[in-house]
Order: structure tokens, then sequence, then C-alpha cells
């Protein structure tokens, strides 16, 4: 690869929108949802697909139910979207992504959260 198409997409990348956000896996046979947010939603949608495919839970409180109805029980959801600002650290980032998780908690009530 020559140095003018390395330099090109070198920038691309650094210019590429960040995208993160809340998002559910919600059991269908019993209704119970785990919340979470994520600075990357289409790397957590792949983690969770190939999860189901390999049948390996690789979220710690889903692993009873997980063993009890099989993945193709739970389903993944993504509740809202946030892009990351420019002049926000991946720290502050996280924060934000953090609070709109809670948010969502909130919202969708306690009684049937893992």
């Amino acid at each position: 690869m020559d140095k003018q198409r390395r330099k090109e997409l070198l920038q691309s990348y650094r210019d590429r929108k960040i995208t993160g956000g809340a998002y559910r896996i919600r059991n269908t046979a019993t209704g119970r949802q785990f919340v979470d947010a994520e600075t990357d939603l289409a790397g957590a949608q792949n983690r969770f697909v190939f999860s189901q495919r390999m049948n390996t839970c690789t979220k710690a409180r889903l692993h009873t139910d997980w063993a009890q109805y099989g993945p193709e029980a739970f389903t993944f959801e993504i509740l809202e979207e946030i892009e990351k600002k420019d002049a926000q650290t991946p720290q502050e980032f996280a924060e934000d992504l953090a609070v709109l998780a809670a948010l969502w908690r909130e919202k969708l009530g306690p009684d049937n959260l893992y």
C-alpha cells in the first residue's frame, strides 16, 4: 500500500462517526430484560449474534435463563443511539452512555430487569 493511500485510510478512520447507545436483550419466554449501553452498538449486536450461534452467554446475569430457555429465547434491540461529539473524550462519552442506560432502566421499570 502506498503512503498516500495509507494516509487517506487513516484520515477516513479518524473522521468516522462514533455512535453508541442503549440496548436491551430481552428474554421472550419470561419478558425479563437486560439493559446496557455501549460505545459501539454494532459490535455489541455482533457479539450477541455470535453468542447465540455458539450458545455461549456473555452476560453473567443471563446465564441461568440462557441455560434454561436457550439462546433462541433472547432478542437484541437497540433502544437509543447517540453520536460522540468531536470535543468529547472517550471517558465523557462512556459517562453519557451510562446515564442513558440508567434512564432506560428507570423507564422500563425495575420489575422485569435482570
